[in-house]
């Protein structure tokens, strides 16, 4: 359960209030507050005695004295101005939000001289407090004690000159932070409770923002000879469903941004299990499809002025006596025949598919696949940074300045021939698997043989979609990565 923020904006602070936040750059003045808050000069003395120099996200809090119309003060770092960045702004709300604790009428005041605080980075303020907000825990019967966030609505007043300007930016950003948790809210729910069935209704509900949805059965994709995705759902009871979502926010008749989503909603390996350990994790392999699915939430609910088409290819992995066999060979839709080496390395196989049916049913201006594809990603670079693969150096170059600008970072990854030909097999086209050497290469080299001449871009997520590091904007385990990523993408190249 999350706090409930009430937000609104102000050109001046009010009368009182139980908590005041003060976000301060670091610097040679004085790291005290604004005087409304700090009648006695409190916080210049205790910042003294504490060191407290604005270092980025630190933080300083005191008991307010009894001259000030506050209970608490808080002062929260800014650091230096020369290094603050887009992203800095959701951090310090996400900071502001996590000492909020009791507080239920909040003032959150900004005290950076020589920045040109706009209506954009106190909107930034407000996106960050709601993400830090979010939590999953609608299965525990009992919370936790020192929960006083729980089940309580907070009245926040950002004081800022931009109060219009911040206003009007934080409906957009409401929307997108709703985006972000619904799909934070899908990597979590436990697999008995998420199938590909339930997958795809959460898709359909989209439709109450104005998303036209179709769903695909399995007879329908049977029909259409997606025999990859097929293989990969028939060790499992529950059928698989492909779910087209398409917002139509632009001009009529221009060919739409396309992003696929693996959806495997678990992934026990299949034939080629799992080991025991950490397996319960793998309900967190449709993490691609969570994005796609909170992103065109975003992108309908504040109103973006594009066409975007969002396709989730929904499975589950499992290894029944009807499951798939390292050794079978499967057809695609594109007519490409597939080895299978291991079982385990579904999801490109949900993603070929998927891609297929995109290029050729959708005729988009670009496509984007985000994917928990690999570990091999997380070997090379942690979970700071998704692994970014491209056909086209321009969208590669597009989609790492929309990674810095939000926070959600890429690093671009090569492919090339030399690569493609460790997946060239005796007995078909192509082998799902070119085994551990270069792992989410080959993996992306696979894909890439699904896209045609399509500007592409393949995003390994497999490190930051799911227990990815905690931060200031994020405390859940479903971390929602994408979703803030590609609608900075959007925004940035697509909305004029």
């Amino acid at each position: 359960m999350s706090a409930s923020y009430s937000i609104t904006f102000s050109p001046s602070a009010p009368a009182a209030g139980a908590l005041a936040v003060l976000l301060k750059l670091s610097g040679d003045h004085t790291p005290a507050g604004a005087s409304f808050a700090d009648p006695g000069q409190v916080l210049t003395r205790a910042a003294e005695i504490s060191a407290f120099s604005g270092k980025s996200m630190s933080s300083l809090e005191v008991v307010a004295p009894h001259q000030s119309p506050f209970d608490r003060i808080a002062v929260i770092g800014l650091g230096k101005p020369a290094d603050l960045k887009a992203y800095d702004w959701l951090r310090a709300g996400g900071k502001a939000a996590s000492v909020i604790k009791s507080a239920t009428n909040v003032v959150v005041a900004i005290d950076a001289d020589g920045v040109d605080v706009d209506g954009a980075k106190a909107a930034d303020v407000a996106l960050g407090l709601l993400l830090r907000a979010y939590r999953f825990d609608r299965f525990k019967t009992k919370k936790a004690d020192d929960d006083d966030t729980d089940a309580k609505t907070v009245s926040v007043t950002i004081v800022t000159a931009a109060h219009e300007a911040a206003a009007a930016a934080f409906e957009a950003g409401r929307a997108v932070a709703d985006g972000v948790n619904l799909a934070r809210e899908l990597v979590n729910l436990p697999p008995n409770i998420l199938g590909p069935v339930e997958f795809a209704e959460k898709a359909r509900g989209l439709t109450a923002l104005g998303v036209d949805v179709e769903i695909l059965t399995e007879t329908e994709m049977r029909e259409l000879g997606m025999g990859a995705l097929l293989g990969v759902a028939q060790g499992s009871v529950r059928p698989p469903r492909l779910a087209i979502m398409r917002w139509n926010g632009g001009k009529q008749g221009e060919a739409p941004l396309a992003f696929i989503g693996k959806g495997v909603v678990f992934d026990t390996g299949g034939i080629s299990i799992k080991p025991a350990a950490g397996m319960e994790d793998m309900k967190g392999d449709m993490g691609g499809a969570a994005a796609v699915t909170g992103l065109l939430h975003a992108l309908a609910a504040r109103k973006a002025k594009v066409n975007a088409v969002g396709i989730i290819g929904l499975v589950e992995n499992m290894p029944d006596g009807n499951a798939q066999r390292p050794g079978d060979i499967v057809t695609s839709m594109s007519g490409q025949t597939i080895e299978i080496i291991n079982t385990d390395a579904e999801g490109r196989l949900v993603l070929a598919d998927a891609l297929w049916y995109c290029k050729e049913t959708v005729k988009p201006r670009l496509m984007i696949d985000l994917a928990t594809l690999t570990g091999a990603i997380m070997v090379a670079l942690g979970n700071l940074h998704a692994g970014l693969f491209s056909n086209d150096d321009a969208l590669a170059v597009h989609l790492t300045a929309a990674g810095e600008e939000s926070g959600e970072k890429l690093w671009r990854m090569p492919l090339g021939k030399d690569y493609d030909k460790i997946i060239d097999s005796k007995f078909a086209d192509m082998k799902n698997s070119g085994g551990r050497y270069g792992g989410s290469i080959t993996a992306a080299q696979f894909l890439k043989r699904f896209v045609g001449d399509t500007p592409w871009a393949h995003l390994d997520i497999a490190g930051t979609a799911m227990n990815s590091p905690s931060n200031e904007i994020n405390q859940s385990w479903g971390s929602g990565y994408g979703v803030r990523l590609l609608d900075q993408f959007v925004r940035q190249n697509y909305e004029g």
